[in-house]
Order: C-alpha cells, then structure tokens, then sequence
C-alpha cells in the first residue's frame, strides 16, 4: 500500500513534523473533518432547496420538456435525489472528490435512483457533453452547491461560467436562481483591535504602534465568523444594511473583475471601521423561497434563526479608519475577482466622473501576514496587556539580562522600558523579526532590544555576552493549533538551561491544563450522524464517518474559537495537570486520572479543554473560560486562542444528580511532545 505524508505539531521542536499514514489517510480526515454533518442537519437550507427544485422541475414540467437535471459538488447526492422526488427524469451529479463520490453512489443506490443518478466523479469544467461524453445532452435545470461563507470563495463563479458555457441549456433554471451579497457599515472597538494595533499606554510603559501598520490596508483574507455571536452592543452601525450585488444563476455569468457601489446617508457619526456582510439565495425567480445568512439578531425572534457552520457571516477591514458624520453622502464600493471580495468606502463623485476602483488590499507592513486576527485582538486586550506588565515590573532589575521566546511578542519591548539592562528575543521567522524591528523604531528603541533569528538550542552564551536571568514568554508560537501546543515553551526553556542563571526566573513559571464537560448548543451537528435526511437514507454517509472515527487523528481533541459556539457546563471546570517551568521537561510522562461528576442535566457532547499560565505567583493568564460558569451553566470564553474539543463519538444524558461523573485519563508523553486522553461515564 502507498504511504502519504501529513503534518503534526511537534512540541519538542516547535515545527510541523511529517508522519508517514497509510495512503487512506486523507480520506479518513477530509470525511471526519468536513462540514458534510452540518450541512446535512441544516433543516432549513435543505427545505429550501427541496422546495426550490420542486418548483423548478415544476416550470420546466409546465413547457412540456424532459426535465434533465446537472447537480455540480453532488456530496452525498441529497440534491439529485430530491429532483428525482420531484419528478425528474434524469440527474448527472458532478462530485470532484472521489471518497464523496463512492459514498454518493452508495447512496442513490440505497434509495433506489441508481438508474436515474449518474455519479460523475471530476471537476465539473473536465465534464464532457455529447457522444461517449460524461453527459449525453445538456441539463435544463442546474442545481448547484459551490458556495461558503464569501459566497464565492470556493470558485463558484469560473463553475457556473463554465457551466453556461458548456453544459446547461440557454434559459435554464437554476437553484438556487440568484445570490444576493449585503453589507453595512460600522463602528467597533472590539472588531477594529483584530486588524489595527493599538498603542499601550500603561504608566512607564508608552508604546506606539508603527506609522506603517496605521496606513497598511491590511492583508486580503476574509474574516468569515459567527457573527450572531458578536453583540449589537459591541458595534455601531453608521448607515443601513445595503444591497451590494446579485448573481442570476439562470443566465451566463462571468467570473472577471467586477465593482459595485451603493450610495447611503450616514445615520449618525462614528468611525467607519468595519463592513459586515452575508448573503441570500433565492430558490426560485419570484424570490419567494429565501435562504438567508443573516445572523439572528436581525430576526424578530434569535432562536428561530437557523445554525449553520458551512455558512457563516464576513467581517471586511475597510483599508483606513475614516470619521463620518450623520447626514453625510457616502458610497460604499465591493469589488470581486473569481474568488473573493474587498470593500472601499468613497464620497460619491459627481455625475460623469469616473468612479475610483480600489485595488485589491494587499499588506505592506508585514504584521497582517505574521499576526492572526485573534492574535491583534490579544495584543490589543488592555488586561490582558497590563497582566504582562504587572508580572514583568515585579521581577525585573536593574541587572536583569533577559531572553524572550515567543513568536512577534512585545514582552521584549516591555522588559526594555520598565528597565531591564539587556534584552534579547528570538525569533522564529525574517518576517516576525522585521516586525519587531518596526515596533522598536516607532518608539525610538532601536539597540535595546537585540533580535536574534535563531532558534534555542543554537543559542550559545557568546551570543548573550552573560547568563540570562529573566526567560519569558506568552507564551505564543504560530504553530501551535490546540492549546496545550504552547508548551513548546518549556521545550526552550529546557534548550536553553545552561544558559539561565542558578537563581533564574522564568515567566510564566508554570502552567495548568483545564477541563469541563460541555452541552452543545450547535457545535454538536458537525459531527453528529444522520441515518436519514429529508426522508433519504444516507446511513452510507454515517458509516463512512464511523470508519474515520477509528482513525487516530479524529479520536484527538480539536481546536474551536468555542466564544462563537454556545455550550453549558455539565460539570465544575476542574485543573487536570500542572507543567512546572522552573524545572527541566521531566524525562517520564505526567500521567493524570480523575472523575467529574455532572452537576447539571443535560447531553454531554465532550470536553472543552484549555490553558492557564502563571506568569508569578501572583498573576496569572487564562486562554478559556472567562470569569466563573453561571448557575445555569453558561460559559464565557477567550476570544483570543483556541480551546481544544474532544467529541465522543454519541452524546452521554447527564443525570445532573452527581450520580454519574465522566472518567478521564491524560498522559502527556514527553519524548512525543503531545497529550493522550481517554474518557468514560461512570456510575457512582
């Protein structure tokens, strides 16, 4: 059997090691990892689209034609079957990824539409129309999931232009038959920290943040997020939600460059900082059967609006903050090429000129490449912030040499104004460096800090000039993906022992691992079974799932911005190990066992699980819950790191009458650098 290459954090180096895993691997991982779950439990996407292909076979049926359908990314052919259901005569179901397409025919097969399905696994620009061609005609209607949270991100525009071009009849239906891409205008301190840096300003500690990050228009990515779970309170909008643009799926379209502009009245005066932005699909023409995206505090009632994960909402960074005032003119501009979006906004020219294009954003400060958006909104937490100053003024001295290892972190800079007498930071990229270096120049620093682009175990003591008295981190490092990956801490700290100092401090100086038993309020669904959809069974599809839950990497925590996604508590949160920094990485595992018994009734969907480091004795910096869980259970998280999510493979009933308890058992293994886990409920 062929091998495949794939990469895993490595704690012990810091970097991605590449494992060897049979040539099934990827399979296993697309299936287990994929949005398929979600999607397929997301009634009301799947309820417009029955009703919209109803409606469509309904139209072509009233013209007296053979109704031949063409669904293009089939998945697990739910689409086609539902046109079979709704009088179809014939379906070609386009699915490029091959484990998807087996399942699909496995599926159809299952149902009975073996005869009317024909599965066709490649692109669907490689389809071929025609004798000994993948389609024998071309479809008069064309149904059509190519869509995420950009609308067009995915390359759905090239598909249907395509698609017109070859493959459909002219004047065919479509379903959905038209998208609808909104936008509104806001103000908001909290969304504006995750692209901008903001200055520090805590007693001796002034930090400025460098001309060039000010005027950078920021890199050209998307921030797709629940924005439902982004309180109205934490924005204000500056002027309505605006309708930016629509693509009729019906007729030829075209995947150039394109700009739209919508002129509004600012409502009232601000900072334009952010655009928020979703989008509808219309099922049918006379847009009576709606899809929409709109987080849930546009609903008259939140709880009717429909969870979904495959789609969620956009946050755009406009290029530059701009001050507006109630009453003014303004026009805000959306331009797409094939793949994605960017927004300007503009005062409107008069008539006969010439509008301004704006260029795609593109960053020329380096920090949007080197810094995550989660990663500004941490740099910018004033707590969080005044946390490292405490911890570092209350170490320092006069004498104190210190040596920072974290990735474009600023407690470098902090060490050198509140005094240090010398500070060095490695540093794991040019780029991060280089960053660092601006940061220094803006505040006219340059030579009290020294950067050094090297990694710990090639620090020599040559390089220092003398011992390091004061080691620090965040910690933070860009390869870490689930939270206890940050450890990769203690693994310089252990490098770089004989460097340090008999009575050395080290910040944090240690660290705990946390956990708690977790009801789900959606997340739940992207790795639920379904057995059957619509009324069709898909049990294919859960046995593939099944298969990729034997394999190691599914049955390992994951990491989710768990502040997007809702959960109870079902138990106390509790500290599972404790990582000692002072000391060396120990040469045997750290073995911890314990139980949690439930305190709440509830389904038990798995653990969430997160770090803490004690920078001192006295301060400490949280990277999960937020303040204590409230009666109810309700849970508050950081939105600036990642916790970890082990999903059991079904959901446990919590009695909540502590007569029950969910068994656990971590073992960290040192020489792998990673943490084993394993859970049960017990009876008590």
């Amino acid at each position: 059997m062929m091998k495949t290459f794939c990469g895993r954090a490595n704690l012990a180096t810091g970097l991605l090691d590449w494992v060897e895993e049979s040539e099934e691997y990827d399979y296993h991982q697309e299936i287990a990892r994929s949005c398929y779950a979600d999607m397929l439990h997301d009634h009301d996407r799947n309820e417009k689209y029955y009703r919209g292909i109803r409606a469509a076979v309904a139209r072509v049926k009233a013209r007296g034609e053979k109704v031949i359908v063409l669904d293009i990314g089939t998945g697990t052919g739910l689409l086609s079957m539902m046109a079979l259901s709704a009088g179809a005569d014939f379906c070609y179901a386009v699915e490029v990824f091959k484990p998807m397409a087996d399942a699909a025919q496995c599926i159809v097969e299952k149902n009975g539409f073996a005869s009317k399905i024909k599965i066709i696994n490649k692109h669907s620009t490689d389809v071929t129309v025609g004798p000994g061609g993948d389609m024998e005609m071309k479809a008069n209607i064309l149904i059509t999931e190519l869509f995420d949270t950009e609308l067009i991100g995915e390359g759905a525009l090239p598909s249907y232009e395509h698609a017109h071009q070859n493959l459909v009849q002219v004047g065919c239906e479509a379903v959905p038959h038209r998208a609808t891409v909104y936008a509104q205008v806001v103000e908001s301190e909290l969304l504006w920290n995750w692209t901008r840096l903001q200055p520090v300003m805590e007693e001796e500690v002034q930090l400025v943040p460098p001309p060039s990050i000010g005027c950078c228009t920021g890199a050209h990515t998307v921030c797709d997020i629940q924005l439902s779970q982004v309180s109205p309170c934490s924005f204000t909008p500056l002027g309505p939600l605006l309708t930016m643009f629509s693509v009729d799926f019906s007729k030829p379209v075209s995947s150039a460059f394109q700009s739209h502009s919508s002129q509004f009245v600012a409502q009232s005066t601000g900072r334009a900082q952010v655009v928020l932005s979703w989008w509808d699909l219309d099922m049918d023409p006379s847009g009576t059967i709606v899809c929409t995206m709109a987080p849930s505090w546009t609903y008259s009632h939140s709880r009717t609006a429909p969870w979904r994960d495959h789609w969620m909402q956009s946050i755009y960074f406009l290029p530059v903050e701009r001050r507006v005032t109630e009453g003014e003119e303004l026009s805000l501009t959306v331009c797409h090429d094939d793949y994605s979006l960017w927004f300007s906004l503009q005062t409107p020219t008069p008539q006969h000129t010439q509008i301004e294009v704006p260029s795609r954003p593109c960053c020329t400060c380096q920090a949007h490449l080197v810094w995550t958006h989660p990663r500004f909104g941490e740099l910018n937490d004033r707590l969080c912030t005044r946390s490292y100053i405490s911890a570092l003024r209350s170490v320092l001295r006069d004498d104190s040499v210190c040596l920072g290892v974290s990735d474009g972190s600023l407690l470098p800079v902090f060490a050198s104004l509140l005094g240090a007498k010398k500070v060095f930071s490695l540093e794991n990229s040019r780029m991060s460096k280089q960053l660092i270096q601006q940061v220094l120049k803006a505040n006219s620093l340059e030579g009290r800090v020294e950067l050094l682009e090297i990694r710990p175990e090639q620090l020599r003591s040559s390089d220092l000039g003398e011992p390091i008295s004061v080691l620090m981190g965040e910690p933070y490092f860009t390869t870490s993906l689930l939270p206890w990956h940050s450890l990769f801490f203690w693994y310089c700290r252990t490098a770089l022992a004989g460097l340090l100092r008999p009575n050395a401090t080290v910040l944090p100086c240690s660290a705990t691992l946390h956990m708690v038993a977790v009801e789900f309020q959606d997340l739940w669904r992207i790795r639920a079974l379904c057995g059957t959809c619509e009324g069709f069974d898909i049990t294919a599809m859960d046995e593939m799932v099944q298969r990729s839950l034997d394999f190691r990497e599914s049955r390992e925590a994951e990491p989710h911005p768990l502040w997007e996604y809702p959960c109870r508590a079902l138990t106390r949160s509790t500290s599972i190990m404790t990582f000692d920094f002072t000391q060396c990485v120990p040469q045997q595992p750290i073995v911890s066992m314990g139980s949690l018994p439930f305190t709440r009734d509830g389904l038990c969907h798995g653990v969430a699980m997160w770090m803490e480091y004690n920078l001192t004795e006295d301060v400490s910096i949280g990277t999960g819950l937020i303040g204590p869980i409230s009666e109810q259970g309700d849970c508050t998280w950081s939105r600036h790191r990642k916790q970890g999510v082990y999903f059991f493979k079904s959901p446990w009933s919590s009695p909540g009458d502590g007569n029950a308890a969910v068994s656990y058992s971590f073992t960290f293994e040192p020489s792998l650098g990673d943490i084993k886990m394993e859970f049960s409920v017990d009876l008590l």
